[in-house]
């Protein structure tokens, strides 16, 4: 405990603070919720470390400087309260330093505020307005793709396949917001064929706004599951949001992933559902799955393709037919198709298979929801191995649904039937150890899950077959 409160003296500290404001999207309700539950500031940048991005440093600045200068009058106080033998005085300057650190980790956010609504939300409001104008007068098509997860996935997976016969560039990475798609717009040269704009829904009416100001021709739902429900309060509003997409393209244009339960309320008549069965009279037969990717024929009347993947996973059939389908939309060769898809390797912490001590590890920890949960799980059960371990801390931001969501979890993995389960232990873990109440096999609650993961080595042995599933960032409990 002494030493927790001696960090807060420390120059560290500074840094600690502006860390978290970072890691909280310098959201100040997000940080302030943070800040008063950490217990030890030198643990709060536990996973990640500060980004020296320009706010970050500016910041910085602003918390050393204000501190330094509370600290230079707490002393000026102090010696004129010595000199004068004034008790008060004195008290003032020993509260007045004492206060110092906590007083400016609240302080720090008017500097935050007056950057935002002072200079950072009109300079990007002027940037998406012009952004609007360069998407509206593309002569390109332009595919939106909304959903609570697998987005980036179907961005990268399309971009592969229809760059095989189109000039095609996508959002980059996973910036998914307004201001990212008016940096996209600004390094458009006019003659592209096709533009992919990723969505990332985070409140209602996100996918409207997105919607509005990039002009989509067409659009991908990936799906629908519990996510960032603190702001949208239920699943319901979620799927509100991102079939609000439908609004704003022709009938038939609207392609959804119908593989997910919860989509099926949202499907109108004028959409064209894809799935790990097929699309629009093209049939999926022979489905090979293995360690080192997935086979599948995709037939219709127009033919038929044998389809190669290095995509892990059942669930990843789905979107791999949309590609197809798009790719035939758009008159690529059935070996540009192919070629296309064949190119595309697992993505980072998206199932990405690597071997560590002979065991073979799947890494899934970017994946953040019950569906991909379970998708995740079902190739886990599938695939054969020695000794199955399953590695998960839970979900965040499940909102009203967090207790449903983690026992529905823990039915999941019951159904896989690992032989060994390491939950990171968080404040969500005694719901998934509800759901796994029939679970027969090893249970391992783990409380340093920096330290389990560094280590991984020692835990696994030749023939093993390890899914380690999302991870929690240092701003959750």
């Amino acid at each position: 405990m002494l030493k927790a409160v001696i960090y807060l003296y420390r120059p560290a500290y500074v840094r600690a603070v502006v860390y978290m404001l970072q890691a909280a999207e310098y959201k100040p309700a997000a940080f302030l919720k943070w800040y008063w539950r950490a217990k030890d500031f030198s643990r709060v940048a536990y996973r990640k470390d500060l980004i020296p991005t320009r706010p970050a440093r500016l910041l910085l600045i602003a918390f050393r400087a204000g501190a330094l200068t509370e600290v230079i009058v707490s002393i000026i106080l102090l010696i004129t309260g010595i000199s004068n033998h004034n008790r008060v005085s004195i008290i003032y300057a020993i509260a007045l330093f004492l206060i110092t650190p906590v007083l400016w980790a609240h302080l720090i956010i008017i500097p935050l505020f007056l950057g935002e609504w002072l200079i950072i939300k009109p300079l990007y409001g002027l940037k998406v307005r012009r952004s609007s104008r360069v998407f509206a007068a593309h002569t390109g098509a332009r595919i939106a793709i909304a959903g609570s997860y697998g987005k980036t996935t179907m961005k990268e997976i399309l971009l592969s396949v229809l760059s095989e016969g189109k000039k095609v560039t996508a959002t980059p990475a996973n910036r998914n917001v307004a201001i990212s798609h008016a940096l996209f717009a600004a390094t458009l040269k006019g003659d592209e064929d096709i533009l992919i704009i990723e969505y990332g829904e985070g409140a209602p009416g996100d996918v409207a706004r997105f919607a509005k100001n990039t002009h989509p021709t067409e659009g991908v739902i990936t799906g629908l599951a519990p996510a960032h429900l603190d702001k949208y309060k239920s699943l319901a509003n979620a799927g509100r949001d991102i079939f609000s997409l439908g609004k704003f393209v022709k009938p038939g244009e609207l392609f959804v992933n119908g593989e997910a339960e919860a989509t099926k309320q949202f499907i109108h008549k004028d959409n064209v559902v894809f799935d790990s069965s097929g699309i629009a009279g093209w049939k999926v037969t022979d489905v090979k799955v293995g360690k080192d990717g997935l086979d599948f024929n995709l037939s219709g009347k127009a033919g038929s393709l044998k389809i190669k993947s290095q995509l892990l996973g059942r669930h990843q059939i789905a979107p791999l037919v949309l590609a197809a389908f798009l790719g035939k939309k758009y008159g690529l060769s059935d070996e540009q198709i192919k070629s296309g898809i064949a190119k595309i390797e697992p993505f980072e912490h998206r199932m990405k298979p690597y071997e560590l001590s002979g065991a073979w590890i799947i890494d899934d920890t970017y994946n953040g929801n019950i569906e991909g949960m379970k998708a995740g799980l079902a190739l886990l059960d599938e695939l054969p191995a020695k000794r199955k371990i399953y590695i998960t801390p839970g979900l965040v931001d499940q909102g009203a649904e967090e207790k449903p969501v983690h026992r529905e979890l823990g039915n999941a993995i019951v159904k896989a039937n690992p032989d060994k389960v390491v939950l990171m232990k968080h404040s969500v873990t005694e719901f998934i150890v509800e759901g796994l109440a029939d679970y027969k096999g090893q249970l391992v609650i783990e409380d340093d899950p920096l330290d389990f993961y560094t280590n991984l080595d020692k835990s696994v042995a030749a023939g093993d077959l390890v899914l380690m599933q999302n991870d929690w960032p240092d701003n959750y409990n």
